[in-house]
């Protein structure tokens, strides 16, 4: 394949492995040297045909709400706090051992983040559940958040953006987030309580976040024609009747009965105008607005009911706007904070030509002269979530059982996985940051790993003693500008060594920074490594 762009030979390697990927583990760059990049680059597009290691499958196997449905996990997690009624202590109870649900979505991502060969595959799902971002800590969210990526984002990572959309769109966690569940037309008959009218908030954030972007070409009216045309989107009841349906509200239970009603999560709704999916998804037809919508210079007829709504999904998914919108996103993430216009603008008409595929846009971005120049080397500052795996990885620890460390120092970095509020995600630029805080806190971190104080070979942190201790002493090295937590009683693991971690970087490493490491204690220059301005970078 003829070389495309003007990187130097000897830097495409470790460029591609912190692109496509969060940087190498032990031997990655030899292994991609001699591969090819280019054939590095085709593999990693077609995730599905790298084989994942029977231990990796084994460990995402064992977490078992990850491959819950959204309805079993109510079921499963939260019909017990309901049950406890006023028991205060069965509440608590039930409250915390629901809390296994967003570690094993944590647990899960960690894992294959820092150990699969997928790694694209690990980086995507992390941007796009970034891009459809939903907030573990709302009310019910905590429940949906694993099942959510493993659902609506994994499996559409490199398919057809539209699906993507639609599968977001109809999943609990989103339609709890953003409040859509509760989006009722104005003249329905089930408007009250919760249902008091129409909500605006997912019509707005679909197209200003998930499609077409805040410069979209969209108006106020458009948000309030949206949000009518989603009325009825929401969630089945869960944990009792089903919802009572048009006519047999006047006889109640009884007739319930006489019509042979299953246990709700045993039985298909089959009745016209109303729809469900095995996640938890429900058309209400009772509470959607069936009028003729008139939205962005088009009119929708309100007869189909749901499939309105699915038109216009159709219609954002399709539009050159949101072509465009994600092309800047992607050429962010993958090549530089202002991304080079040119080309945005040929991703986006590989988007539009394709209808969508991401996997078809990626290819293009990923062979293109500017993925491959050499302006754009090392451009990229690594988010938190990005540095700590990518230090994990290169410290090529086999066997972590305690992930809780490594959550901890993205949440002490202010980017803990699955914890951002606001719909927009996380940041990706430079500015955001790059901060004298945000730094001491790398360092911290950066010495704690390097000399071996992470305990994250011991158990999981409920059952260890060290858990409080290791917490307490992060945040005293942190603030107070430490380099070294100096504990002994975390040191459960072997420290890396640094010549081991400067070979894998190449030579990547300033001179500086070279004979700082030289001079300092062997014991310390690990951490200088994964500390080194050179690592921060991508």
């Amino acid at each position: 394949m003829v070389k495309i762009g003007n990187m130097p030979q000897h830097k495409r390697a470790l460029h591609a492995l912190n692109r496509l990927g969060f940087g190498p583990r032990p031997g990655d760059v030899d292994r991609v040297n001699q591969m090819g990049v280019e054939q590095y680059v085709l593999e990693q597009l077609n995730a599905e045909s790298i084989p994942e290691p029977a231990d990796l499958v084994r460990r995402i196997g064992a977490l078992r709400t990850l491959h819950m449905t959204p309805v079993e996990l109510f079921e499963t997690f939260q019909l017990p706090v309901r049950e406890a009624n006023g028991d205060v202590e069965a509440r608590k109870a039930a409250r915390q051992r629901s809390n296994l649900i967003f570690q094993e979505a944590v647990q899960g991502r960690l894992i294959r983040a820092i150990y699969g060969p997928r790694q694209l595959q690990e980086v995507i799902t992390a941007f796009w559940f970034n891009h459809f971002n939903v907030f573990a800590d709302k009310g019910l969210c905590h429940l949906w958040i694993g099942a959510y990526e493993q659902e609506a984002i994994r499996p559409h990572t490199m398919g057809r953006f539209r699906t993507l959309l639609g599968a977001t769109a109809k999943h609990p966690a989103m339609l709890f987030y953003l409040d859509n569940w509760q989006n009722t037309g104005p003249e329905s008959s089930s408007r009250r309580g919760k249902f008091a009218g129409i909500n605006e908030n997912y019509a707005r954030e679909v197209m200003e976040l998930h499609t077409l972007g805040v410069n979209g070409g969209y108006t106020q009216a458009d948000v309030t024609t949206l949000a009518h045309i989603l009325t009825g989107w929401g969630l089945r009841k869960l944990g009792g009747n089903p919802p009572m349906l048009p006519g047999m509200m006047r006889f109640g239970a009884n007739l319930t009965r006489r019509m042979g009603w299953r246990p709700w999560r045993e039985r298909q709704l089959l009745v016209a105008g109303e729809q469900t999916d095995q996640y938890g998804f429900y058309f209400d037809a009772r509470r959607h607005d069936f009028s003729d919508q008139f939205f962005m210079d088009r009119i929708y007829r309100g007869a189909p009911g749901i499939a309105q709504g699915e038109q216009v999904l159709d219609t954002l998914a399709n539009s050159p706007a949101t072509a465009h919108h994600l092309s800047f996103k992607l050429a962010q993430h993958f090549v530089a904070d202002e991304p080079p216009p040119a080309l945005v603008e040929r991703l986006a008409e590989r988007f539009e030509q394709t209808q969508g595929d991401i996997r078809a846009t990626l290819e293009a971005l990923f062979f293109s002269a500017e993925f491959w120049d050499e302006r754009y080397y090392a451009a990229k500052f690594k988010t938190p979530y990005q540095y700590v795996i990518s230090a994990a990885r290169l410290s090529g620890i086999d066997d972590i059982s305690n992930y809780r460390p490594l959550f901890g120092a993205m949440a002490a970095m202010g980017m803990p996985p699955y914890r951002h509020e606001t719909p927009d995600g996380y940041p990706e630029t430079r500015e955001a940051w790059l901060n004298p805080n945000a730094m001491m806190m790398r360092l911290s971190f950066a010495a704690a790993l390097g000399q071996g104080h992470l305990p994250l070979l011991a158990p999981q942190f409920e059952t260890t003693a060290v858990a409080s201790a290791y917490n307490a002493a992060f945040k005293a090295a942190s603030s107070t500008g430490g380099t070294t937590m100096g504990a002994a009683a975390f040191a459960n693991m072997e420290p890396p060594q640094s010549s081991a971690l400067e070979a894998e970087l190449g030579g990547t490493l300033s001179r500086t920074t070279r004979e700082a490491i030289a001079a300092a204690p062997p014991q310390l220059r690990a951490a200088l490594v994964l500390g080194s301005p050179e690592f921060m970078v991508r």
